[in-house]
């Protein structure tokens, strides 16, 4: 009797997924208590924002707020991370946390919403919608490219903090979760140019007008929006 052949070992979630799958996690539930003014999501949100611009851990006020224990475990498909590794993965995910409770403040609708190919959730994208359909609104185009020439990543959460604020105004949307992950990946050696290229890319497919409705839709698993 022939044995049936060894299957091979899942492949290993690569980190910077898991950062924006922890993002996600905690986002959702925060993001609809916050929308039906759950008095826990509504406190919570308001500590989130006073981490915005700080280091992960210059907070304590946040360190039971924001549960990694998920980048500490190892499931199936996933390996203990490096000290390293957890260090940026917890950076990103503080950063992106943060920047979302500035986003959502006092805002009637979902400021967190997945990125799919029809309705794409990425920072260029969402910048893209900031301008006028027939042009481009050079003051906003020049925001995003300080952004992507940030020298760290508290620079970075800073200049795109002013960029949420504008978002924020006109009540654009964003996909934090995706921008954790690019977060994660900023931080390594060639990180800022292969996340200033993702957003690009994002800020020349925007090109439809905006749509009618910004309500969550289904995720989407391409992460280069």
């Amino acid at each position: 009797m022939t044995s049936a052949p060894a299957s091979a070992p899942p492949a290993a979630v690569p980190v910077h997924q898991r950062v924006a799958e922890l993002t996600a996690t905690h986002l959702g539930p925060w993001q609809e208590g916050y929308l039906n003014d759950r008095s826990q999501a509504v406190a919570a949100l308001a500590r989130l924002r006073r981490g915005a611009g700080r280091e992960a851990g210059e907070t304590p006020d946040l360190w039971n707020l924001i549960d990694t224990d998920a980048l500490h475990a190892s499931a199936t498909g996933t390996r203990p991370l490096s000290e390293q590794e957890l260090v940026r993965a917890e950076n990103a995910l503080h950063a992106a946390l943060t920047l979302w409770a500035f986003h959502q403040q006092s805002r009637s609708t979902p400021m967190h919403r997945r990125h799919t190919r029809e309705r794409p959730g990425g920072l260029g994208a969402a910048v893209r919608r900031l301008m006028p359909a027939d042009g481009v609104d050079e003051p906003v185009r020049k925001r995003l490219v300080r952004a992507g020439t940030a020298p760290d990543l508290i620079t970075l959460a800073q200049r795109l903090r002013d960029i949420v604020a504008l978002l924020r105004r006109d009540d654009i949307p964003l996909d934090y979760a995706l921008l954790a992950g690019q977060l994660y990946l900023w931080q390594w050696p060639d990180g800022p140019a292969a996340v200033r290229r993702r957003w690009g890319r994002s800020f020349h497919e925007q090109r439809r007008p905006r749509p009618a409705s910004d309500e969550n839709t289904t995720p989407d698993t391409d992460k280069d929006a």
